[in-house]
């Protein structure tokens, strides 16, 4: 639920970052964690993503309690290349998580941007970030903004395809799996396509003074 304040503080978010272009948006590495569930019922399994919510401290990964659970993974790309796809398979709390986290953005960070001119979109980047900005830039992000951030989309392709899989996943190692092959197969152009469209997400949030997009 978008309340009135978030709103508000999405409008201030767009209107000081709506100058940015395509170009720019070319220099931001995308990152987003997203957890697909399994579940059983009636002697059917449903296959679904959880939508963006903030990280539970506590434990980042639990049961359904109508059975079968869900895998959590965390994900990297840039124009220039798709990155990482983390599976997160134990119950951590936010500590550990970054911990995994961190192991994967600098690598990547050094690599798509050898001359530390990348900025790293992070919804809350922590103090890790923070002690690293010599090396590439923390671009800080509205947490309530699903439609601002691309890699949202790319969940979205990751759901659309294992649902078209002539084998669903029936246990939470074949939906790990599933997840991780149909990470490997998102095009270039795919992901490129969701780069070329922040321009427009800006300006679709403008346009609706904060509010919800078709995003």
């Amino acid at each position: 639920l978008l309340t009135a304040k978030n709103r508000k503080l999405r409008l201030q978010f767009t209107q000081a970052h709506h100058n940015r272009t395509i170009e720019d948006g070319k220099n931001v590495a995308w990152s987003d964690e997203s957890r697909f569930l399994l579940h059983h019922s009636d002697g059917r399994v449903r296959i679904w993503r959880q939508q963006h919510e903030s990280m539970d401290p506590s434990c980042l990964l639990s049961p359904v309690q109508a059975g079968g659970g869900g895998v959590m993974v965390w994900g990297i790309f840039s124009w220039h290349t798709l990155g990482a796809l983390v599976p997160i398979e134990h119950c951590v709390n936010a500590t550990a998580y970054m911990s995994i986290v961190v192991d994967h953005v600098h690598p990547f960070m050094s690599t798509v941007y050898p001359s530390s001119d990348g900025y790293f979109q992070q919804d809350n980047a922590p103090y890790w970030f923070l002690e690293h900005d010599n090396e590439f830039t923390v671009l800080k992000w509205h947490p309530q903004s699903p439609d601002l951030n691309p890699t949202e989309h790319l969940w979205n392709v990751e759901e659309r395809e294992i649902h078209i899989m002539d084998v669903q996943p029936t246990n939470l190692q074949q939906l790990r799996d599933a997840i991780m092959s149909t990470w490997t197969k998102i095009s270039e152009e795919c992901f490129q396509y969701l780069v070329e469209s922040i321009p427009r997400r800006f300006r679709g949030v403008l346009k609706a003074k904060g509010g919800p997009t078709r995003y």
